[in-house]
């Protein structure tokens, strides 16, 4: 009987390199290069298993050990020339052949060793959650890009004669090789990891590095030691999502005009995913330090609760539970800066904005992969959203 419906991962190594001869079993952060990408895989509550396609012995004896099936790939399949998409569709083939029809497969380099534990989980779920066929995990490019060819220099990503500005310009996404989930489908009719509705599954610059030269290992160990790698926390039990205003909502700057009137940035993203998360009966409630029209105004058009004035957020934020009777454990609180703490250290979810003042980072809360006011309140709504509507399903 066919086993259907499971996730599998799958994880091309081939022996040759010319680059850096035995990349994917050269040791980085104690560990073999594949090692890495293998935990990740394994460590994924939605992968149900975990296959690496090699042409290589000494890689294949290295993905047993770490808890891996092996696929042994022909010879003319591991060539320079032979490409990914060559390799996953003779590992489609061969689970075809054992009776396995996976739902979705999750693709993933080994030249890519940095993932948070939680980000294969995450990309599976956005394409689940926004029906995809295909998804590609990605980057932000910032900055103007210009394009140098044969047709000469030119602005690309934007018009250099009406230079617009930074939050205003389109978003420019790079695919950072790290994820791709599909569809078997996809690969099988296209012949490639990509096609039908495609998502972009959004990983912060750090998390982006590819392993392609030597150099290259000595600075992947040096952000693998340096960087805490913590899951996101368990978001079930969350009923009210409370969040500061300024460095959270908005990106901590302030533009006073020649009367002395205050405006802020703010993210649209964020407001549509606060009103997505408010669907699956989540409450959300602002709690401001400053008191400023544009902190009512903003709360108004996304129709939020906000106090605004706390000299004391955490009496306010007890007084707020009583009322709804709630416990500190079913709130998730998302803060920027010192007069966060108290709240931070008292709810059972405590979340920092990437771009947080470094005493908050020190202190083991969860961090966002995006800073505030860019999409920082944007990832914990989905979380949370994603995390009650599993709980439902059970």
């Amino acid at each position: 009987m066919a086993s259907t419906g499971e996730v599998v991962a799958i994880i091309p190594a081939r022996g040759a390199s010319k680059g850096i001869p035995g990349k994917n079993i050269r040791i980085l952060a104690g560990q073999p290069l594949i090692a890495h990408t293998i935990r990740h895989a394994r460590e994924s509550s939605l992968v149900d298993r975990v296959y690496v396609s090699t042409d290589d012995p000494e890689i294949a004896a290295v993905a047993r050990s770490c808890g891996a099936e092996v696929i042994d790939r022909p010879e003319d399949l591991s060539t320079d020339t032979a490409s990914s998409e060559s390799a996953l569709t003779h590992a489609l083939e061969f689970l075809g052949a054992n009776d396995i029809e996976p739902e979705l497969v999750v693709f993933l380099q080994a030249t890519s060793p940095i993932r948070r534990p939680d980000e294969i989980d995450r990309a599976i779920r956005a394409l689940r959650d926004q029906d995809g066929d295909s998804l590609f995990s990605a980057c932000r490019l910032e900055g103007f890009l210009w394009r140098n060819d044969s047709a000469g220099l030119r602005s690309f990503s934007y018009d250099h004669t009406a230079r617009p500005r930074r939050q205003d310009a389109p978003e420019d996404l790079v695919e950072n090789g790290s994820i791709y989930v599909f569809k078997p489908w996809v690969m099988l009719e296209h012949g490639n990891r990509l096609g039908g509705k495609i998502i972009a599954h959004r990983m912060s610059v750090s998390d982006s590095f590819q392993i392609d030269e030597p150099e290259d290992l000595a600075l992947a160990e040096s952000l693998l030691r340096s960087t805490p790698r913590k899951p996101a926390p368990s978001f079930e039990n969350v009923r009210l999502l409370v969040l500061d205003f300024d460095g959270v909502m908005t990106d901590n700057r302030v533009l006073v005009d020649q009367e002395g009137r205050e405006g802020v940035y703010c993210s649209r993203g964020d407001g549509f995913g606060i009103a997505l998360l408010r669907e699956t009966s989540v409450e959300v409630f602002v709690l401001s330090a400053e008191e400023n029209p544009v902190v009512s105004a903003r709360c108004k058009k996304l129709g939020i609760e906000v106090v605004q004035g706390c000299k004391r957020k955490l009496d306010k934020l007890k007084a707020l539970l009583e009322d709804r009777g709630l416990s500190s454990s079913q709130v998730a609180y998302v803060g920027n800066d010192l007069n966060d703490l108290e709240c931070m250290e008292w709810v059972g979810v405590p979340i920092a904005v990437a771009n947080a003042e470094p005493a908050l980072h020190e202190k083991g809360f969860w961090i966002t992969t995006r800073v505030g006011g860019d999409g920082a309140v944007r990832e914990v709504c989905d979380l949370i959203a994603a995390s009650n509507r599993e709980g439902r399903g059970r």
